[in-house]
Formats: structure tokens, C-alpha cells, sequence
């Protein structure tokens, strides 16, 4: 096998490890579009379980919730995230420094099971109930660090003179923030956003713990349903839910590759200046 070759194991392992990782999701999507109840038995196409989907109030109320929780949550932690991310972009050096970047990035390595125990506990100590307010702290806590991370990988490649240039022209700092350095780093901030919004979305085991009466989110509701089997409706909803996780990770992928470009070119154009 030469260098650019692929030999016919790496090949088969390729193909099985992505048949392992995605020919269930391919065989519910198929099966989504079942004509019959019985979800393993393929008796023609049909979409009439979508229909009896978006017809089932339990579901629809539970995708409400999804969504709410979800962009509130994503919105708030991109804000949050990409404060974060300035702080440990321009201070490179602070009292606590240490400290502060750890906890930031700790969800990252944390499991859910104890993210989700530990926050239950925070809210059981301080007498909150649990609710819609729980889950949405809940998914903040955790996806910010997401959004701290690609927010920060663009501001290591920041040009700082451009910000240095509008201080000098008397801008405030707070107006050189808006008006240069957040239009630069827009293209990471909506990554971020989106990819916390995806997160909020199909998070179970954070949302299992930390919701209350009136707050079950949609995979919350699937998951109660499929102890008791899987339906046809079911799997109409799961590939609705693919379908908009699969955008959103689409779109930040996108928006990161332009960040990046952009970069590059900026790189180009000050080295021939």
C-alpha cells in the first residue's frame, strides 16, 4: 500500500465502523415512513405517522417545552460563554485564572450522571422547585463551556489591532466590542449558539433530574413511551429530531469552516501589506 492508498482492511473497518455508528439511525428513519404498526415489518411507504405525531398533544407539548428550554438556554449560555472566552483570550494572566478555565471546562470531561446529581442537589439546598427554571439553568450550566470553547478558538487568531485602532480613534471599549470585535467573531458566537441549542435539545440524563411538574422535554416524553415499545410515532419524531440536530451541527460546521477562511485571508492580506 503506497502512502495515499488505502488497504482493503482500512477500508472494511472504515465501512463497519460507520454502518455501527449510523445504520440504526438510517434503519429508523426507513421505518419511520412505515405503512404498518409493527415497526420491524416493512409493509410500504407512508407519512400517515407523522401526521398522528403532530396529532398526539403529549408529544407536541413536550417539543414545546424542548424548544423553549432550548433557546433560552443556548441563548443565555452563548452570552455567558462568550464572556468566558474573552476573559481567558485577553487575561492571560489573573488571580484564579487556573481555577476559573477548570470549572469553566469541566462539563466537557464531567459525566451527565454527576452534572445532572450535583445540580439537583444545588436546587434541592437553595428550595427551588423544580420546573422549566431548573432545566434551563440546568443546560446552561452545561453547554456554556461549549460555546467557551469555539468562541475562544477564534479569538486566539484575533487580530488586536483592529480594536487598538478604534480605542485610538476614541471608541469606547465597550463600543469597540460591538461595533469590531463581535461583528469579526459573529460567524464562532452563532456556532456556539447553535451548538448549545442542539445540545439543550437531546439532552435526557441533565434534564431526567432537574425537571419537575409541567417540564418534560421531548426526550424526556420518548424515552417514557419506548419503555413500553417502540411506535411507529415514535420513530416519526426521532427523525424529525435527527433531522434538526443534523442542521444545526450542519450550520456550525459551515460557520466555523468561513470563520476560519476568513482568517486565513485576513492572514494573507496583512503579510502583503
Amino acid at each position: 500500500m503506497n502512502a495515499r492508498g488505502w488497504s482493503k482492511f482500512n477500508i472494511a473497518s472504515v465501512v463497519l465502523g460507520f454502518a455501527f455508528l449510523y445504520l440504526p439511525i438510517v434503519l429508523l428513519i426507513i421505518f419511520s415512513f412505515n405503512e404498518s404498526k409493527l415497526v420491524t415489518v416493512w409493509a410500504g411507504f407512508s407519512t400517515k405517522w407523522y401526521a398522528q405525531a403532530f396529532a398526539n398533544q403529549g408529544l407536541m407539548d413536550a417539543a414545546w417545552v424542548t424548544i423553549r428550554v432550548a433557546f433560552v438556554s443556548a441563548s443565555i449560555a452563548t452570552v455567558l460563554g462568550t464572556l468566558a472566552a474573552m476573559a481567558l483570550a485577553r487575561r492571560t494572566a489573573f488571580p484564579g485564572r487556573l481555577l476559573f478555565s477548570g470549572m469553566i471546562y469541566a462539563p466537557l470531561v464531567m459525566p451527565e450522571v454527576i452534572t445532572g446529581l450535583s445540580l439537583l442537589l444545588l436546587f434541592v439546598a437553595v428550595d427551588l422547585d423544580r420546573g422549566m427554571t431548573t432545566v434551563t439553568l440546568a443546560h446552561i450550566t452545561f453547554s456554556m463551556c461549549f460555546v467557551a470553547v469555539v468562541v475562544q478558538a477564534r479569538l486566539a487568531g484575533f487580530d488586536r489591532s483592529l480594536e487598538e485602532a478604534a480605542l485610538d480613534l476614541g471608541a469606547t471599549p465597550a463600543r469597540a466590542f460591538f461595533s469590531v470585535t463581535l461583528p469579526l467573531i459573529a460567524p464562532a458566537v452563532a456556532a456556539g449558539w447553535m451548538l448549545a441549542f442542539t445540545l439543550s435539545l437531546d439532552d435526557l440524563v441533565i434534564a431526567q433530574f432537574n425537571s419537575g411538574p409541567g417540564a418534560t422535554t421531548l426526550p424526556m416524553k420518548i424515552f417514557s413511551q419506548v419503555r413500553l415499545g417502540v411506535t411507529p410515532e415514535i420513530n416519526a419524531i426521532c427523525t424529525i429530531l435527527v433531522a434538526i440536530v443534523s442542521v444545526g451541527v450542519i450550520v456550525s460546521s459551515i460557520a466555523l469552516k468561513r470563520q476560519e477562511v476568513q482568517r486565513q485571508r485576513a492572514q494573507r492580506l496583512a503579510a502583503q501589506a
